[in-house]
């Protein structure tokens, strides 16, 4: 499909067709481009498992704290462990018990008491309330974190950048002080992250309303057939962007927005059931538009493209590889070519992108946009090719499999990350990279430079081990605070919530748990 072709100047590279933060869904001339707030006050909760420790290592037990006041639902206790590393060098720990508090599901909020730690038990219409705090054994955690903090970045997250307005009857996530495309439009990787954020908070209505505005946006491929995969930028008025001039073309589907959109259907079915206010069911929904991002966005049943419409093995985004996710597709739709062939190239490709003539093989900064050998994507202009705002995503992604899965290759990539970025330290990375380590800066005079998007990412992928307690413990101080914008509010702020839900326990596989 051709279209007139145009510059923009984003993020130190011009690039022929942007759609996301930091370049991300780009979509080239030649490709086919193809609410309000229902937030509830949480709960109190006395402290507890205070500690105390001596330079002779020896700490004394935690002393325990009273059940949360909550919402209206069942109350529980849950047990809080600490663990302080002595002077003498070894670590002990001291257990506290919390409280979790009751909870109760409104229009679109859940209250909770959230001084102490999960898992709460299940209600009587999810599963897996929030918090659920299930620490994975493959993975070491903040040692300060605390559910009243992803509950105060939850609301903050939902009234800046959630809104009916024009989302036809529903809810949308709009793209509010931005540097690139319509003031306030939406794009199809914010739905889907608004779906991932609020299955995990158990927020039925909100998730119900995202996934009922994707499908009004369904895309249609050049043969006819309707899919579930959602056309990738819709103005604020509602219509998908026509294009012209400086605004790019809506229509395409981006794979990175439909596999997180599918998981997200994969967890609803396993937190709620059914269907909630949809006509079908989640995984009959989900089952569906994981065989659409098969057939139209994976190529040589291996690759996943960079959309309906482009990429292959000479043009791809290693950021929008999730492991962890085919892990998943392949067990609810019976497709064990998406655990095997598509896993295992995954990290082939990862593994040739980092490399001495790269100047990454030990930092494991993955370029932007690149071939499966590792060098600069073949395309008609100039695309990125060093670590900037897509590729600061892969350590969360690739962190998932490493937590959840404990995937040797996975640990060996973040292995590399966290020990570049631990000796930058957190409050000190820079949002982009050349791909030998140099920083290449692109908004340092916003927020001070700091992006939670690069930030957040970071100590996900560091929480394999124990290790990178400190800078993980020194990340998440920074993540709780939802001040690190630079690359814009909607991309940053939404990245610090997936990140401090994974390094609080409550980013989840729902999969592995009955």
């Amino acid at each position: 499909m051709n279209r007139p072709a145009f510059a923009c100047l984003f993020l130190g590279c011009v690039v022929p067709f942007l759609a996301e933060a930091g370049c991300a869904n780009q979509v080239p001339d030649d490709a086919d481009a193809s609410g309000s707030n229902d937030n509830a006050a949480s709960g109190t909760v006395t402290s507890g498992g205070q500690q105390t420790v001596t330079s002779g290592g020896t700490v004394t037990t935690g002393t325990v704290g009273t059940t949360g006041g909550g919402g209206a639902g069942n109350s529980t206790t849950s047990t809080a462990t600490t663990t302080t590393t002595t002077s003498g060098g070894s670590t002990s720990s001291t257990t506290g018990t919390g409280g979790a508090g009751g909870s109760s599901t409104t229009d679109g909020g859940t209250t909770a008491g959230t001084g102490g730690r999960g898992p709460t038990a299940p209600s009587a219409t999810a599963k897996f309330p929030f918090p659920q705090n299930r620490e994975s054994e493959h993975c070491v955690y903040p040692a300060a974190y605390a559910n009243a903090d992803v509950r105060a970045l939850y609301d903050e997250w939902k009234s800046h950048l959630v809104t009916s307005e024009g989302a036809g009857g529903f809810r949308r996530v709009a793209r509010v002080a931005e540097h690139i495309l319509e003031p306030n439009s939406t794009v199809s990787e914010g739905i889907a992250y608004g779906m991932l954020i609020s299955v995990y908070m158990d927020d039925q209505p909100l998730f119900d309303d995202l996934w009922r505005y994707a499908l009004k946006y369904g895309w249609t491929s050049g043969n006819g057939d309707q899919t579930l995969l959602m056309n990738w930028y819709i103005h604020a008025d509602g219509n998908v962007s026509p294009g012209g001039g400086d605004d790019p073309a809506g229509n395409g589907a981006a794979t990175d927005a439909d596999e997180d959109i599918a998981f997200a259907l994969v967890m609803a079915d396993r937190q709620w059931g059914g269907g909630g206010a949809l006509e079908r069911s989640y995984i009959e929904y989900a089952q569906e538009l994981i065989s659409d991002i098969w057939t139209y966005e994976t190529v040589d049943e291996r690759l996943p493209k960079n959309g309906s419409g482009w990429g292959g093995d000479n043009n791809l985004n290693i950021s929008y590889f999730a492991p962890a996710y085919y892990r998943v597709f392949a067990k609810v739709t019976g497709d064990n070519r998406w655990s095997s062939n598509v896993v295992d190239y995954v990290y082939t490709v990862i593994g040739n992108n980092l490399n001495a003539e790269n100047g990454n093989e030990d930092n494991g900064l993955v370029p932007a946009w690149s071939q499966s050998n590792g060098t600069p994507a073949s395309h008609t202009s100039s695309l990125p090719f060093h670590f900037q705002y897509d590729s600061c995503r892969t350590p969360f992604r690739i962190g998932q499999d490493a937590c959840w899965n404990g995937e040797a290759r996975a640990r060996d990539y973040v292995a590399k990350t966290s020990r570049f970025f631990s000796e930058i330290g957190a409050a000190n990375i820079s949002d982009g990279y050349e791909l030998n380590g140099t920083p290449r800066p692109e908004f340092p005079d916003s927020f001070g430079g700091l992006s939670g998007a690069f930030i957040g990412p970071a100590a996900v992928g560091a929480l394999h081990d124990g290790a990178f307690a400190s800078f993980v413990d020194s990340a998440y101080a920074l993540v709780r605070e939802n001040d690190a914008w630079a690359g814009g509010q909607y991309y940053d702020e939404s990245w610090l919530m997936m990140s401090i839900l994974m390094m609080t326990g409550n980013f989840l596989d729902y999969t592995q748990y009955d």
